[in-house]
């Protein structure tokens, strides 16, 4: 008992520093996945892919079969999302500007359960070497 006295201070600066090493593991809370679980999620679980970029960075390329909402478009068209409310989705955002976290608040506060953000963003597809389309442009 002598020792938890006499060390009381070093004890809590440890705890506090452990606590601080978690933190970030704890927050995540498994919401963002890399590049092998989100090709596992869409092979596996039929994930919805949702690009969140703007549209000029989803037309330069974006994953195949993703569906394309702006971030800052996801409240008004929520309701062309409804029915994968039960599936994993993707959340897809350009690297090093993550509007996916809003955007994530958003679907799980209406009642999306299985949203994940990839880790890293497109950039991180792109350099896994993983399909990407371009659209083209016609008149």
């Amino acid at each position: 008992m002598s020792f938890l006295q006499n060390n009381i201070t070093l004890i809590i600066a440890a705890l506090a520093s452990g606590g601080m090493l978690l933190w970030p593991l704890l927050r995540r809370s498994g919401k963002e996945v890399d590049t092998m679980v989100a090709v596992q999620l869409i092979n596996y679980k039929d994930a919805l892919v949702l690009d969140v970029r703007e549209a000029s960075e989803y037309e330069s390329g974006h994953i195949p079969n993703s569906r394309h909402i702006p971030g800052d478009k996801l409240e008004q068209r929520l309701q062309e999302l409804e029915k994968f409310k039960d599936k994993p989705i993707i959340l897809i955002h350009r690297s090093g500007v993550s509007s996916t976290g809003k955007a994530g608040a958003l679907l799980r506060s209406n009642g999306f359960a299985q949203v994940r953000t990839l880790a890293g963003g497109i950039d991180v597809w792109r350099q896994a070497n993983l399909p990407i389309v371009k659209n083209k442009r016609g008149g």
